[in-house]
């Protein structure tokens, strides 16, 4: 791999004893690409282990369920320009039951990957084009690579772009098929779908470039939808997540979107940030109509991810982390893929909006500057007041050395003081999307910081791969369990806890 040029400001390539990761298959040596190589190589391989090694602590009793990751895991040499967004969805977990911890990961058996392991080559472009709209289902590849949750009995993968959610065994992680809940679902699901936890109902929405734009629905907890509403925008936008109160939910219109006509012209999405546009957010009733949506105008900014939303008397607040400049200058010398990188160079911080519903008031502030995303709360309070958010710490080249999206250090917020809690991964280490876990039997009675914080972390020094425990009071102590994983776990996006109770139901 020494032909590579674009890795001066990236994650190494090698380890310090000059290794390659072993796993990573022969062809991603030929591409010149950073988010495939180094922590962002593919891997090769599907294992199971029944017991992982304990490497330092000890596994909580009241540690039961599981962490699940979603992560793009590309099986074949792209066709065109790779984009992390396009590698093939596998889930890693590690469950935990009786202070033992089991591990196995397994691909997502899309129909994509399907079509393209039969075939033994790729077949479909990635999100950097160029789209093409005479192959079957997407004109790009829907992975199902990028969120994962569990509901009605089974875990339920997700795509960044809206895609085709697929069901999988909670257990073993089978593929069991595309999810369209008895053939209700009439379009595609959001990445950021919510489920609430007190009522068992699946908050979802899609969007799409023909009017209105933009549809939200429930299911309720037997699989079937109960709400399905368009919802008119302005034009096609690509939102990323949703509020939910037990009231209302909040939907996103933000100034960050492609031109129709250049995607037909020239068969690539191209994002600009709009900075004359306000950023929307509407706040709707839960099983309103779309007419019934009160929009609030606000400074404009990009949401990638929401914390929590709650409602305060006439007031519904929403917390999460905003980005006013999503897509970063490209820097020529990176060539064709400049514009990619940039894109994934994540600049965002914690930050808090307030909306009247009475009287049209937004009020909206930092809670702090840290550049952090992917944040995570404890699940139990989904849609209540909450205080703490569990974030990473977005790694960048002025002040980290690394040009790629990497998170070094996991960030422990009170969102009330903005002060915070922080944990190093440590030098070449890189860490994972971070779940509240609560201990077994907790509920919304219960301290919200009382539980576990888990995570995936991968060490670019010599290309072995951690899960850490962390006691969610103190995570400055750094982790309370440290296990041994049975090969390297690739850089992933986002993450999700099950419940012992849920998983292990009918056994």
């Amino acid at each position: 791999m020494s032909q590579l040029n674009i890795t001066e400001s990236n994650i190494p390539l090698r380890a310090q004893d000059g290794s390659q990761a072993p796993d990573a298959p022969a062809w991603t040596a030929d591409i010149d690409n950073p988010y495939l190589h180094g922590i962002y190589a593919p891997t090769t391989l599907e294992t199971q282990v029944d017991q992982l090694e304990v490497m330092s602590g000890a596994i909580p009793d009241d540690l039961y369920g599981a962490y699940v990751r979603n992560g793009p895991n590309p099986v074949f040499k792209p066709r065109f320009n790779h984009h992390p967004f396009d590698g093939d969805g596998m889930l890693y977990a590690v469950y935990f039951k009786d202070g033992v911890a089991g591990y196995r990961n397994r691909w997502i058996q899309t129909d994509a990957h399907c079509a393209e392991a039969e075939k033994g080559e790729s077949i479909w472009p990635g999100v950097m084009g160029p789209f093409d709209f005479s192959l079957p289902g997407f004109p790009i590849k829907d992975t199902s690579n990028t969120d994962v949750m569990f509901f009605n009995r089974h875990i339920i993968s997700l795509w960044y772009n809206a895609g085709i959610p697929y069901q999988l065994d909670a257990q073993t992680l089978e593929t069991k098929g595309r999810e369209n809940f008895d053939g209700q679902l009439t379009r595609a699901l959001s990445a950021h779908s919510k489920v609430d936890p007190e009522k068992n109902e699946l908050v979802f929405f899609d969007y799409f470039d023909e009017f209105p734009y933009l549809r939200y629905g429930i299911v309720d907890h037997k699989g079937s939808v109960i709400h399905d509403e368009p919802i008119e925008l302005p034009g096609p936008r690509l939102p990323h997540d949703i509020g939910l109160t037990p009231n209302f939910v909040i939907l996103h219109d933000c100034p960050f979107y492609h031109d129709v006509a250049l995607l037909e012209k020239t068969k690539k999405r191209v994002m600009t940030f709009h900075r004359d546009e306000p950023t929307r957010f509407g706040v709707q009733p839960r099983y309103g109509k779309g007419s019934e949506v009160i929009w609030f105008e606000c400074e404009p900014c990009y949401i990638l991810h929401v914390i929590n939303c709650w409602e305060e008397g006439d007031w519904v607040v929403q917390v999460g982390c905003r980005s006013t400049n999503p897509m970063p200058k490209a820097d020529p010398a990176e060539g064709e893929l400049s514009h990619m990188l940039a894109y994934m160079r994540l600049e965002a911080n914690l930050y808090v909006w307030k909306f009247n519903l009475k009287t049209g008031e937004v009020v909206e502030q930092d809670v702090d500057t840290l550049n952090t995303e992917f944040p995570r709360a404890n699940p139990l309070y989904m849609g209540y007041k909450s205080r703490y958010s569990y974030n990473q710490y977005i790694m960048n080249k002025a002040h980290d050395g690394i040009g790629t999206l990497a998170f070094g250090a996991l960030i422990k917020y009170d969102i009330q003081t903005g002060e915070y809690q922080r944990y190093d991964y440590g030098n070449g280490v890189f860490g994972s999307e971070t779940p509240f876990c609560p201990r077994r039997g907790a509920t919304r009675d219960t301290a919200e910081d009382d539980g576990y914080l888990v995570t995936m972390v991968t060490d670019s020094n010599d290309w072995t791969s951690y899960t850490l425990i962390f006691d969610a009071k103190n995570i400055t102590q750094g982790p309370i369990c440290k296990l041994k994983l049975p090969h390297r776990a690739p850089f992933a996006f986002h993450t999700n806890w099950l419940k012992g109770e849920d998983i292990y139901m009918n056994t």
